[in-house]
């Protein structure tokens, strides 16, 4: 399939776990992709080499999207190799960094997970805006975590990817009249990085078995959902905050 043929797309944070399959599936379809990465340039070039290997064209570039500068020359690499029109833009990049209680948060904890979380999809969105053209789509990334209010310790990153709940409705409603579509996905579960390292094994297996498919998801069915968000067979869908939980917890 080659839905996307053509169609230039940025995924922020693209280099690994959810971003890693969403930089794969979109090349699969036929875009040309972005690879944004902060901290690690293996994992990116690895992302682009399965890009590549499977026939897709992908680059890989650095960017510290909490940072305007870092944002501008993102755009420049990016308009530099394909062009100067962007038609799929994904917002992955994000993180939780520790669990806190309130007393034991500060003022830069608060300011590192607001800025991770919610700046950098101000930031980018903006920076990206003159390129997107009507039939563009952008997908951001919220949480389960923004529905429930998150578990232990995750306060601070509920409420940033609450915003970012919010703030996708609100640029559906201001995009919308330029066709440019806006969407958000509220991952539960899945089975990555981030849950290897903030998630309790216990924890883990307690979550899988109230959910009603019984399990963890995978990076790449989040993916798969992106894809199609991106497509023209989800023209008539924006504003959305799309729950992919297997079930844990409803809209």
């Amino acid at each position: 399939m080659s839905k996307l043929k053509g169609k230039v797309a940025v995924v922020t944070g693209g280099s690994r776990d959810i971003g890693r399959a969403v930089s794969i599936k979109l090349a699969s379809e036929g875009a040309k992709v972005v690879v944004n990465y902060f901290d690690n340039v293996n994992d990116a070039n690895e992302t682009v080499s399965q890009i590549k290997n499977a026939g897709g064209e992908a680059i890989a570039a650095y960017a510290d999207v909490t940072k305007k500068s870092d944002i501008d020359a993102l755009v420049a690499q990016t308009t530099a190799a394909f062009g100067k029109q962007v038609d799929i833009l994904v917002n992955v990049a994000g993180g939780l960094f520790a669990r806190k209680t309130i007393e034991e948060m500060d003022e830069d904890f608060y300011d590192l997970l607001m800025n991770v979380n919610f700046k950098s999809v101000f930031l980018v969105t903006q920076a990206f805006k003159p390129y997107l053209v009507s039939g563009s789509s952008i997908v951001n990334f919220a949480s389960q975590a923004a529905r429930d209010g998150g578990g232990p310790g995750a306060a601070m990153y509920a409420a940033s990817k609450g915003a970012v709940m919010t703030y996708t409705r609100s640029l559906a409603k201001e995009f919308g009249p330029q066709g440019i579509r806006v969407n958000a996905l509220n991952p539960g579960m899945i089975a990555t990085k981030f849950h290897d390292d903030f998630t309790k094994d216990q924890v883990r297996a307690n979550v899988a078995a109230g959910t009603p498919l019984r399990r963890e998801g995978k990076a790449q069915e989040v993916a798969d959902v992106v894809a199609y968000l991106v497509s023209d067979e989800a023209s008539f869908l924006t504003g959305n905050n799309i729950d992919i939980n297997g079930g844990l917890a409803f809209s």
